[in-house]
C-alpha cells in the first residue's frame, strides 16, 4: 500500500512538473540547451556560441546537449532573412511548437493562390526577387525561348493587379488568335490552319519570323532552289491542302520549254529528281545512275570531263544516240586505225568504242 502511494505521489509531481512548462508538456529539449543557472533570461549572444553546454556545470561529456541549433534541431533552418526575424515574429507564444512552417501562415499572399503557397517554388529566404523566371516556365511546359523570353509577364498574364498569374493555357491561341484571325497572307482561317502556331513557326526564332525560313515545311523541305518566301508560288489561291508535291506541278512549263536536251522529245521522265538537284539552275549534275545503267560519266576517266549532256548526246532529242569520236584529242580515224591494226575488224565508229570500252578505260 505504501508503495503504491509513493508511486502516485511521483506521478502526480511529474505530471506537474511538465504542466508547467511553458513550451508545452511535448517539449523534450533540456532546458540547459538555452537556459544557464544564472537565469531564464537568454542573452542575444547567446546563439553564436556553439559551445557546449553542460546541465551538471564544468565539463560537458558524451551524450549531453549542445546549444539550441533550429537548423538541427527543427525542419526549418533560419537561413536569409529569416536568421534576422525576432523569435517573436514567428512564435507568438512560448509553446514553439505551434509556430507554422508554411510561407502562408506569415506571409501575406499576394498572388492570390494563382502561384500556389509554396514561396520557395519561386522566391529564396535571401529576398523577394525572382530570378528563375525560365526554369519555372519550363516545368509548367511553356518554355521561354524566343521572344517569349523578352516580352514582359503582363503581357500574358493579364489581371486587375500585377500580381496575379493566373494559369493561361500554354496554347498559342490564348495570346495569338486575334493574329491568326487577321492574317491574309496566307489566309490561316480559310486554309484551314492549325490553330498550333509551333506547326509552321519556331519561337525560337530571335524576332519571332513569321517566314517560310522559320516553317516547318519538312513534308517538302524548302531548301536551296526551293527557298522562297511567297507561299503563293506554289499555293496557288492561298489553297493549301491537297498541294501536290511533284515536280512536274510547278514545273511542267520548264520541262517543255527544255530544248538543251529537249525533255519531252527525248521522252524524259517527268520526276525531275531522277536528274536534278534542288540547286538554284537546276544543273543536271545528279543522274548517277549513269553510271551503273549506262556508262560511267560520274565516276572513271570520264568523272569531271562534260558539263551537258549534248556533248555526247549529239543527236536532238536521240539520247540513246551517243558519240565517242567528237569528243577524245585522238579521234583521227588513220591515227586509230594504225593504233588498231591488231583489232581485226576494227570499225571507227562510237558503237564500236562502247563494245570495245563499256567502262570507258583503255583495255
Amino acid at each position: 500500500m505504501i508503495k503504491l502511494i509513493t508511486i502516485s505521489l511521483l506521478l502526480g509531481f511529474s505530471a506537474t512538473l511538465l504542466s508547467q512548462n511553458p513550451h508545452g508538456g511535448d517539449f523534450k529539449t533540456n532546458c540547459a540547451t538555452c537556459h544557464s543557472a544564472e537565469g531564464w533570461k537568454i542573452s542575444a549572444d547567446f546563439w553564436a556560441n556553439s559551445e557546449l553546454v553542460s546541465p551538471k556545470g564544468g565539463k560537458t561529456s558524451k551524450g549531453e546537449t549542445k546549444r539550441f541549433d533550429h537548423a538541427l534541431q527543427t525542419n526549418f533552418p533560419l537561413t536569409g532573412q529569416h536568421a534576422a526575424v525576432d523569435c517573436r515574429g514567428c512564435h507568438l507564444s512560448l509553446k514553439f511548437a505551434e509556430a507554422q512552417t508554411e510561407c502562408i501562415s506569415c506571409h501575406a499572399d499576394l498572388h492570390q493562390m494563382t502561384a500556389g503557397s509554396d514561396c520557395t517554388r519561386c522566391h529564396s529566404t535571401a529576398n523577394w526577387l525572382v530570378d528563375n523566371i525560365t526554369e519555372l516556365h519550363q516545368d509548367n511546359g511553356f518554355p521561354l525561348v524566343g521572344i517569349h523570353a523578352v516580352v514582359s509577364c503582363a503581357v500574358c498574364h493579364t489581371s486587375e493587379t500585377a500580381l496575379r498569374f493566373d494559369r493561361i493555357g500554354n496554347e498559342c491561341t490564348v495570346c495569338h488568335l486575334d493574329e491568326y484571325m487577321a492574317t491574309t497572307n496566307p489566309n490561316h482561317e480559310a486554309a484551314g490552319y492549325k490553330t498550333d502556331c509551333l506547326f509552321c513557326h519556331d519561337p525560337a526564332s530571335p524576332s519571332w519570323q513569321w517566314v517560310s525560313g522559320a516553317n516547318n515545311h519538312s513534308f517538302f523541305p524548302l531548301t536551296k532552289g526551293h527557298d522562297i518566301n511567297d507561299c503563293v508560288q506554289c499555293h496557288i489561291g492561298g489553297v493549301f491542302s491537297g498541294t501536290p508535291t511533284g515536280c512536274i506541278a510547278c514545273h511542267e512549263a520548264d520541262f517543255q520549254a527544255t530544248t538543251n536536251p529537249d525533255h519531252v522529245a527525248g521522252n524524259f521522265p517527268t520526276d525531275c529528281t531522277v536528274c536534278h538537284s534542288t540547286e538554284p539552275g537546276w544543273p543536271a549534275k545528279d543522274f548517277t545512275q549513269h553510271d551503273s545503267q549506262y556508262f560511267p560519266i560520274f565516276s572513271g576517266k570520264h568523272n569531271g570531263e562534260w558539263s551537258k549532256c549534248d556533248e555526247c548526246h549529239t543527236t536532238p532529242g536521240d539520247f540513246k544516240a551517243f558519240s565517242c569520236t567528237d569528243c577524245h584529242e585522238h579521234n583521227n580515224a588513220g591515227k586509230l586505225a594504225n593504233e588498231h591494226d591488231e583489232v581485226s575488224n576494227y570499225s571507227f565508229s562510237s558503237q564500236a568504242c562502247y563494245e570495245c570500252h563499256p567502262k570507258g578505260d583503255k583495255e
